[in-house]
């Protein structure tokens, strides 16, 4: 059950650190806000605002709170394979995924992705618009990843993280700026310049907006493209055709970082996911563990609270900085010694499971938030570095 923190943040966190729950309490004192900030049990210290936070804003958005990588999110695919039907070693797959879908910071397909959507509102360079056709279909790095699993029954799933990749970035940075320079240029003191935000019925908002809803289709559009991708590989892999795989099975595609407009509090408000999922009464999602850990299926419960929203993940423990310094190799070699993987313990080590905190323990605290349907064990895991 939620903690109340303060009268305007509500906290589902088992452990929040302190730089955290200072970062969300100045989110939380905003004079746009109508009620509470609400923190989810993976909540932790982030850029712009607190990871893990749904924040509710009326004549208002901050820009920085939706982050950089605008429509980040989780595809989740049951297929129609068992467990037994895999290959005894999954190291081939693993290189016919990592040849299909291209990851690491700018990295994108040779000669174009085959993105035919439309071109972002704002304008943007011709170099722009040509990475917005390579980058499309790929990971991006960090801890975007794609993953085989096996639930509860040995059932084949396939489960995909990324987001908006480079043009996403790009564009909310410069919509962060804009609310920088607005704050300066009307003398409006913040107590975290990360707070800067844009006034609705504004060029400046309508111009966000337009641009914040083109990066989340972008990002919504990049997995699809990926899981078409993944599960060609797997079907090449085990000598079958894609629908053979799938069947008639529908992935489960959703955002956390994003802004929507909804109903809350009896009234119409944006509302700002910053590494939250959408979990009203019914809703499908997926909410991943650390790498070699446990990843989840399930079903929203439609807490008005939490404004209809649950965790997105783990969530983070240490810093990576931290994760390099302290954290030793041969663990994570350990860890994953089971599954089929990148094999690069020293470039991945700030993605250790150790980083993160226990996904199980993040389960239990969002009982009123969510149902499980379904817990998978990864056996392959692809990471973007």
């Amino acid at each position: 059950m939620p903690e109340q923190l303060t009268p305007s943040l509500l906290s589902w966190v088992t452990d929040l650190e302190p730089a955290a729950a200072e970062q969300a309490v100045r989110t939380s004192r905003l004079p746009f806000i109508p009620g509470h900030v609400a923190l989810m049990p993976d909540a932790h210290f982030g850029l712009g605002a607190t990871v893990g936070s749904v924040i509710p804003t009326i004549g208002a958005i901050i820009p920085a709170a939706v982050g950089v990588d605008i429509g980040c999110g989780m595809i989740a695919q049951r297929t129609d394979l068992t467990a037994s039907q895999l290959p005894d070693s999954l190291d081939g797959l693993h290189r016919r995924i990592v040849r299909a879908v291209p990851a690491g910071v700018g990295r994108g397909h040779a000669g174009g992705g085959g993105y035919t959507g439309p071109a972002p509102v704002s304008e943007v360079t011709t170099k722009q618009l040509t990475k917005i056709d390579d980058q499309f279909g790929t990971l991006g790095s960090g801890n975007h990843f794609v993953e085989v699993c096996l639930d509860e029954r040995d059932d084949v799933w396939i489960v995909l993280h990324s987001g908006s990749r480079g043009i996403g970035n790009e564009l909310a940075k410069r919509h962060i700026e804009t609310a920088k320079g607005l704050m300066q240029r009307y003398f409006i003191d913040l107590e975290d310049k990360d707070l800067a935000y844009l006034v609705e019925g504004t060029p400046e908002f309508d111009a966000y907006i337009a641009d914040l809803q083109w990066a989340q289709a972008y990002a919504f559009g990049n997995r699809e493209r990926m899981m078409v991708n993944v599960v060609r590989s797997v079907a090449v892999e085990l000598g079958r055709a894609p629908d053979e795989v799938v069947g008639a099975n529908e992935p489960i595609n959703c955002h956390h970082n994003y802004t929507a407009r909804e109903h809350h509090l009896g009234r119409d408000v944006w509302l700002t996911r910053k590494g939250a999922i959408r979990a009203r009464t019914g809703d499908l999602g997926v909410i991943p563990g650390s790498m070699g850990a446990a990843s989840y299926i399930v079903e929203g419960l439609g807490n008005a609270a939490s404004y209809c929203s649950c965790s997105h993940g783990a969530g983070r423990r240490m810093s990576r900085a931290r994760a390099k310094r302290e954290l030793d190799r041969e663990t994570l070699v350990a860890t994953m010694a089971d599954k089929a993987w990148n094999n690069d313990a020293e470039t991945l080590i700030d993605e250790d499971p150790r980083a993160y905190k226990d996904i199980d323990e993040v389960m239990e605290a969002q009982r009123d938030l969510t149902r499980i349907k379904h817990r998978l064990r990864q056996v392959l895991n692809y990471k973007g570095t």
